[in-house]
């Protein structure tokens, strides 16, 4: 589908079908450009061109009678499109599939249907091309995330869909004045927001810089206009310039005897544009307008050519950029230098061999042109984009949330980098903004999992200090350390917030199996069973039908989902124990006595031991915050895990009045493993150095302070100090009460109890 017209042509030429057979100006004009497009298929071998004429003519008939808005037949358009693809040296394949890219879409051609015609390959291609024409990107509802989620990870499989759909894009905007006028803006901010970035991030930069051009012209016409004229008469005024310099490059090249290619360089209007906006400059102000390309025959010359440069005319300090020592992520090589030509005039000069200059204006697509320069040690076109579309993999197989995935992948997609380098030496490009944690993860996912310091240049630093250009960085890793969840609020990458957000979703899985198998194994207590059957063996059957009860695939969902409270383990309890007496496993008849006049009226549920190593499937109330010692109820939120509260929280008592039946027996552990939080309120005369005495005290009692709030009071007199603290128990926080009270700055100590 066209998105010039974002719609079928069916749909777009409604009433405008020509009769059966085409008339022969439109055959005309429709064999004009197949043969415009054969001339450009030289590099093809004979069975090659064969099978993409064969293409030709299944698309020429399935879009038989459908026309353009222009008026041409729409044919022309899988030929533009498949022109452009010819220009990249696509394969026979790719081209075939440019061909046919509409044919699913708009002709009603099944998929079958072309796996039988053209193969497997191409059919998938275009399917995957089918695909892509259905994408929205004006909103960032679910299905649009979806549908561009499908389109990025069919281009990490297969590169060959996206140059397709980019050469498509590109036609269509070209041709974007013969749609009607009230599409131009959201396909142009479409085009700039979406397309332009991904040809960018693929190094496709000719095809960027075009994308980005005439989006500005459908978006701003009347800027766009304007701008034009003011570029044509600066041209024009600047002339005699350009021609000066031409001609000093050439004499100069001559006179040291070097085959250099030189052409002229024009800012494109768009980013005049964007830099005036950016920087609040006049035109008048943008002084880089235009600028030389020197294309020199070898690596070394390019240095050469460089010195040469700065002796014709006199360097700008800190205007000097060497691309080629360290190429972009995309991987641009390139020398730029700025340089102060005649008339004062800054002049940029950008320095590069063929090859690199075919790898900075087709990016991606030089893989298939890199052969007409096989001897070129500097690039390496099989890497080139390699690593972003393999994280697109990663990331799209890590990541199943569609909304999630784009927001990963968006920070990606204009990569303004800076370069760092391990202790070994190595160079890692980042992008800029990133921090320590986005370059250990960069490093291998295992060494981000279990960073836990670094240094960069030999100094101690934050894990969010932000890298800079020429960092050494060492990061420290402890096999027993983990990600934080804190790290997703400075992290940079995509691949780092991806990694981390699944190994705490991984974590939260896992803590939830624990706590969901504690209390199934508490409440099958109370129906008389010690201990869960065996998975294996005798007692496979009885969890099969326990789990086709529940509608669970495995032990392990079952158990998560009564960790999170989205199943009563009670329920299940008695379910599996009917089961087992089926299979003859009757209930203890002691143990469920004992169970019985131990629980009392909690006999529904038995009662679960908290010790504070459930991490994250249990979380302990912040309007109450009990500590062991407390006499505590458990809540068991639907998909929220469990939730513990002071047995006489209100918060508590309001949920057990309308949901008691989410209310569990627990208790505490007699050896909890950690502290555990708690408020308290220390009321004090404000004088000089009182929170020092106050935090001594506290300190004194060997309890950790982890929050300070101050009343908003008069600098004189009594105020209240409200700490957040963590202890071991109820005994250390009376310890700590007392110690405070007996500190002669300190009026009054007390516990906060249900955010009083």
């Amino acid at each position: 589908m066209s998105a010039a017209t974002n719609q079928s042509p069916s749909d777009a030429n409604h009433g405008a079908l020509v009769p059966k057979g085409l008339s022969a100006a439109e055959s005309n004009a429709a064999a004009a450009s197949f043969a415009s497009l054969t001339s450009k298929l030289d590099y093809l071998s004979a069975s090659d061109l064969a099978s993409v004429r064969s293409a030709y003519r299944f698309s020429d008939e399935a879009h038989l009678g459908q026309i353009r808005n222009s008026g041409e037949p729409y044919i022309t358009h899988p030929i533009a499109v498949a022109a452009q693809c010819a220009e990249w040296k696509l394969d026979a394949q790719a081209l075939m599939a440019a061909l046919l890219h509409d044919a699913m879409e708009d002709c009603e051609v099944t998929k079958p249907e072309l796996i039988e015609r053209f193969g497997s390959p191409v059919a998938e291609l275009v399917d995957g091309l089918t695909k892509l024409e259905k994408l929205q990107f004006n909103t960032r509802e679910e299905n649009q995330a979806e549908s561009f989620r499908k389109m990025l990870l069919a281009m990490a499989r297969d590169v060959r869909v996206i140059l397709i759909k980019l050469a498509d894009r590109t036609h269509n905007m070209r041709t974007l004045s013969d749609a009607p006028r009230a599409k131009w803006g959201r396909i142009a901010s479409e085009t700039l927001d979406v397309y332009a970035p991904i040809a960018h991030r693929l190094g496709l930069n000719q095809t960027y810089r075009e994308l980005q051009d005439l989006s500005f012209r459908y978006l701003r016409p009347w800027r766009y206009a304007i701008l034009s004229k003011a570029v044509a008469k600066a041209r024009g005024r600047r002339r005699d310039l350009i021609q000066k310099v031409q001609t000093d490059l050439e004499s100069m090249f001559e006179q040291y005897g070097m085959h250099v290619r030189i052409s002229g360089r024009e800012k494109t209007l768009y980013s005049i544009h964007h830099k005036m906006v950016d920087k609040n400059l006049s035109f008048a102000e943008v002084t880089d307008i235009y600028g030389f390309r020197v294309i020199v025959p070898s690596l070394i010359d390019c240095y050469t050519a460089l010195g040469l440069l700065h002796q014709l005319y006199k360097p700008v300090p800190g205007k000097f950029k060497d691309h080629i020592a360290i190429s972009k992520i995309n991987g641009y090589q390139s020398l730029h230098t700025t340089l102060v030509g005649p008339s004062g005039i800054n002049v940029e000069f950008q320095v590069r061999t063929e090859a690199m200059h075919l790898v900075a204006e087709t990016g991606v697509a030089a893989h298939w042109l890199y052969k007409e320069y096989p001897h070129e040690p500097s690039v390496n076109p099989d890497r080139l984009g390699s690593k972003w579309l393999q994280s697109l993999l990663d990331i799209g197989n890590e990541t199943h949330d569609a909304t999630e995935f784009w927001e990963h992948v968006k920070v990606d997609l204009f990569p303004d980098a800076v370069y760092v380098f391990t202790p070994k030496s190595r160079i890692m490009a980042m992008p800029r903004g990133a921090t320590v944690v986005d370059f250990a993860y960069a490093i291998h996912s295992s060494v981000g999992d279990h960073a836990v310091a670094a240094k960069v240049n030999g100094e101690q630093v934050p894990l969010r200090t932000e890298v800079q250009n020429g960092d050494v960085i060492e990061v420290v890793t402890d096999k027993g350390s983990f990600p934080n969840p804190a790290w997703l609020g400075f992290v940079r990458t995509a691949r780092a917030r991806s990694k981390i957000r699944q190994h705490l979703r991984s974590l939260a899985q896992e803590d939830s199996q624990n706590l969901g198998e504690k209390m199934l194994v508490q409440a099958l207590r109370a129906e008389g069973i010690d201990r869960l059957p065996e998975e294996q063996g005798p007692m496979a059957g009885v969890w099969d039908k326990l789990l086709r009860f529940s509608g669970n695939r495995n032990r392990s969902d079952l158990l998560v989902e009564i960790g999170l409270g989205r199943r009563i383990a009670s329920i299940v309890a008695k379910r599996l124990a009917r089961l087992l007496a089926d299979v003859g496993e009757k209930p203890d008849a002691l143990l469920l006595t004992r169970e019985r006049f131990m629980a009392g009226d909690s006999v529904a549920q038995g009662s679960v031991a908290i010790d504070g190593s459930e991490n994250t499937s249990v979380r302990f109330a912040a309007c109450c915050r009990p500590i062991p010692g407390d006499a505590i109820v458990g809540y068991l939120g639907r998909g929220e895990g469990l939730t513990i509260h002071d047995s006489d929280c209100p918060v508590a008592v309001k949920l057990k009045n309308k949901d008691s039946e989410r209310f569990i027996v627990v208790e505490w552990s007699d050896e909890p493993v950690r502290t555990f939080e708690t408020g308290i309120v220390v009321t004090v005369n404000n004088n000089k150095g009182v929170l020092a005495k106050v935090a001594a005290a506290l300190a004194a009692a060997e309890v950790d302070i982890t929050q300070i709030n101050m009343a908003d009071e008069s600098a004189h007199g009594p105020i209240d100090l409200r700490f957040i603290i963590a202890v071991r128990d109820v005994q250390q926080l009376d310890n700590a009460l007392r110690s405070l009270r007996h500190t002669h700055v300190v009026l009054k100590a007390q516990r906060v109890r249900n955010g009083n």
